[in-house]
Order: C-alpha cells, then structure tokens, then sequence
C-alpha cells in the first residue's frame, strides 16, 4: 500500500504509477486500486495533520503557547495561491479551486556560495510545503502548525515573503505579528511594468524607461519620490491602481533595509514550489479532481517533497496498522 502511494505521487498519474510499480516490482495493480488505496493513505496523513494543527492553534490561542525567540538565525514563511481544475461547478459556474501552498525553511538550511563569475547564490537544503484546498481561515492554522515545527518562536528572527495578496497579509498579521513582512520584489516590478503600459498606450519607447525609473527608485527605498511622482487618480481598468498599491504596501518594500539584515526579498520558494507540488502532478492536460482526492494527494506529494515521506507517511502509517487488529476499513 505503501509503495503503491509513494508511485501514485511521484508519477504524472495513477496509470504511470500502475506501469511503473509493474516494471519494478512485477506486480499488476491497477491504477483504479492504486487511486483507492492512495486515498486512503492520504487521509490517514492528512487527518493526523489536522489533528496536529488544531492542538497546535488550540494551544496558541489559548494563551498557552509560549515564544523564547532566542535562537540565531532566520524563519522563512511564504504562502500562495494556485488554481486547480475539480469536477465541481461552485456557485460562480467555474471549476476551479484555490489550493493554498506554505514553504516554511530557515537560514539554517541556505547554503550560499559564489559564482565563477561573482555572482551570490544560494539553494535551500532543507523545506516543509503544506497545501490544503479550501478557505484561508483554516489554511492559515496549517501553515502556523507547520512554522511552529520549523522553529517559529525559537528564531530571533522572522520573514514573511507574499505577492501581496490581502488573505496572507491579514495571517501575517494575525499569526506572526513579530515578522517582517516582505512583497516580493519581482511582483512588484511586474506591477511597475502593468501600470507603465496602460499609461503609456503600450508604446515601449516611453513605458519602459518610466517603468525602469520607477523600479529603480522603488528598489533603492525611495517610495516617497515615486509617490510624488504618481496621481492617486489615475487608474486603469487591468492594472492596480499603482500609488495607492504602494502606499499600501510601503511597510514592505524597504529593499535596502533588508539586503542589509541579508533577507531574502523575492518569494521563488514557493513560486517553485506551486510547480513542483501541484503543477507537476495535478494539473496534467485534461486532469479534474474530486476536492477529497486532490487534497490526499496534495498531502502526500507535499510530504515527499518536503523529505518527510519516511518519517510523515511511512513510520505513520505502520505504526497506525500496528494499532489495528484488523483491515477492514479499507
């Protein structure tokens, strides 16, 4: 069972899972029993998870959790949104639903070296994905669980890093109100430029130098002059409203602060993250989920990917058969 859920997460399908446990293993399960069985190893995982999360937020909203903050280092907690193509038409007449990912890692895990060229790099050693389809308000306490695993509370430090969506920057403030919430640098270029061709009717001769202007500024922690610069007026119809986006996000974009302290001011961890665990498997051509079984396979995707597989699903899962005098329930 358990190897027909590792292949069921690690293929691009319950089919490719059902060759490749073949060829390994010179088995014939089919890939409908291997979407059975994977369902129901990824709602033991997943319902241990919830259990863990509701202890875990009971304890922090009781009052009873307790933050030493002692530790050197830094937390990192990034969050995002991604689409996912189900079976269901909701109340909007669309298909798809939002699963909400977390990457929780610390600085503990980055390695940093530099290029035959110079040039600082990093990877990170070390991470824990949760995704969970449904609502930011029980999202918000899976993610908390999963920092609190990961050392929130015991860092000296913490950064949030979002695209600016308003559902992470209410938890950020909500869950982690010590953190140092960031937008990420890249997303905020990327409005730059939305804004600069609307303005400029798309001619590239005057929006990219107004947009390279405004980037610049913005990077080197002069909102106040792009402010100065902008109309709270003016506004388009596919584009945020550029001056009062960055007077709403002008506590999180102090670039030159935060390359200072060494912080990270781009959210790729859980961009990649958004392929690696989701797109990779989920969203396949011509692929529609039942919420349930997504959300299982989600889990244990998330699980593996996050080096978790042995000691999350494995040693779990037998440990919860070696408590059951029968199988029935399958």
């Amino acid at each position: 069972m358990l190897r027909c859920a590792y292949w069921a997460q690690n293929q691009c399908s319950y089919q490719a899972a059902e060759d490749v446990i073949k060829r390994t293993y010179g088995i014939t399960v089919n890939d409908d029993t291997i979407r059975l069985i994977t369902n129901y190893i990824g709602k033991l995982v997943y319902d241990e998870d919830c259990r863990r999360t509701s202890e875990a937020y009971e304890k922090f909203t009781s009052g009873k959790q307790r933050f030493k903050n002692n530790r050197n280092g830094i937390l990192y907690i990034e969050a995002d949104g991604a689409a996912l193509n189900t079976r269901h038409i909701n109340s909007e007449g669309s298909t798809w639903r939002e699963n909400k990912l977390g990457v929780v890692y610390s600085s503990d895990n980055i390695h940093n070296w530099k290029s035959r060229k110079g040039k600082k790099e990093h990877s990170i050693l070390k991470r824990e994905y949760v995704s969970y389809i449904g609502t930011a308000e029980e999202f918000k306490k899976h993610l908390f669980r999963t920092a609190l695993e990961n050392g929130y509370g015991e860092y000296k430090e913490t950064v949030i890093l979002s695209d600016g969506a308003v559902w992470i920057a209410n938890m950020a403030s909500e869950l982690f109100p010590d953190a140092q919430h960031i937008l990420d640098l890249f997303h905020l270029k990327e409005n730059v430029y939305e804004f600069a061709k609307n303005k400029f009717d798309f001619n590239e001769n005057k929006y990219i130098p107004w947009a390279d202007e405004i980037c610049s500024l913005l990077e080197n922690g002069e909102s106040d002059a792009v402010l100065r610069k902008l109309d709270p007026e003016e506004k388009y119809s596919n584009c945020v409203n550029l001056y009062h986006y960055i007077t709403e996000h002008k506590d999180h974009i102090n670039y030159p602060e935060y390359k200072e302290k060494g912080y990270f001011c781009g959210s790729g961890a859980i961009e990649s993250g958004n392929k690696i665990v989701l797109q990779k498997r989920l969203k396949q051509a011509g692929m529609r989920w039942e919420p349930e079984s997504a959300q299982y396979l989600l889990t244990l995707k998330s699980k593996f990917e996050s080096d978790k597989w042995e000691s999350d699903v494995v040693n779990f899962v037998k440990q919860h058969f070696k408590n059951k005098r029968h199988m029935y329930e399958i």
